[in-house]
């Protein structure tokens, strides 16, 4: 598999760890709704923390949702996974172009500037979980660890990062989480937090070319790192004609008939994966029979 995502623990069990490397599901991503540099790198971290947390949820009908609003160019991104390493997203605008940051990185913390994060969570209760959190600094890794702090009270260190090709698309693409279980003793976060900050940018690794495994065994390997599932990861969206079917039926008798009056067949985008479905006249009479019924 090319990407894919693992899943381990760490001294005696008082760790858990994810990593993931994304660059083929980022780059399928990127090439659907045709985004600039910056929106790329966006959306293929929040791809990327999606796989990884989505494999967190416990039941196959289980989704998480990352959703985040916020007040610069980029507008907002949504992405949805699922329990095995699917994951699906776009981004309001894009084709946001921004000059690099200071360090001559792609301004994602400016592309994003202030907003909110929210972590819905349906699970098959009769309202889905929702946990939100302020952007602390746009750059989503650091947005994620403070949600999982003060959300959910789980001490993480969240690691996201998209490296891009000078032809636009997706050279690298991965990232882990870490995470201390309840009851951790202090002296192993002490040490976690002190070779964290030693650690090289995540893209760096990457380009160095090392697996989520390597990376990961860099931080714990002598704390007795065990990887116990290895699962792909992949750009999935469910969509298909007959959802879209439905989603027109719902709009009523009397916006398809304005719909079969202006004559023109009717294109229906996918805002997950970019998908165009198209509907001629003698489709959207039968939708709106199906409608009246």
């Amino acid at each position: 598999m090319t990407d894919y995502i693992i899943r381990g623990t760490a001294a005696g069990g008082q760790v858990r760890v994810f990593g993931a490397t994304s660059r083929e599901l980022v780059d399928t991503a990127r090439a659907n709704h045709g985004t600039s540099p910056v929106a790329t790198a966006a959306l293929g971290r929040l791809l990327t923390a999606g796989a990884m947390m989505g494999t967190m949820m416990k039941n196959e009908k289980d989704l998480l949702t990352l959703k985040i609003e916020c007040s610069g160019p980029i507008g907002g991104l949504t992405v949805t996974a699922d329990f095995k390493g699917g994951v699906k997203g776009y981004v309001n605008n894009p084709v946001v172009v921004l000059p690099p940051s200071d360090k001559g990185k792609l301004d994602v913390g400016r592309a994003l500037d202030m907003g909110v994060l929210s972590v819905i969570q349906d699970i098959g209760l009769k309202e889905p979980y929702v946990g939100q959190t302020i952007l602390v600094s746009g750059e989503i890794a650091e947005d994620l660890t403070y949600y999982y702090a003060t959300s959910e009270q789980t001490p993480s260190s969240v690691a996201l990062g998209v490296l891009m090709n000078r032809d636009n698309t997706v050279k690298q693409a991965g990232g882990f989480i870490i995470q201390m279980m309840p009851g951790a003793e202090e002296s192993i976060a002490a040490a976690l937090e002190e070779r964290l900050g030693e650690l090289p940018p995540v893209t760096s690794l990457l380009d160095e070319g090392l697996s989520p495994e390597e990376i990961l065994g860099r931080l714990l390997g002598d704390m007795g790192l065990e990887i116990t599932d290895r699962l792909p990861a992949r750009f999935f969206c469910g969509c298909d004609k007959r959802r879209v079917e439905k989603a027109l039926i719902s709009i009523g008798k009397q916006e398809l008939r304005s719909m079969i009056d202006d004559g023109k067949p009717v294109e229906v985008s996918c805002h997950f994966c970019g998908a165009r479905y198209e509907f001629h006249a003698e489709e959207l009479k039968e939708l709106m029979e199906r409608a009246a019924g």
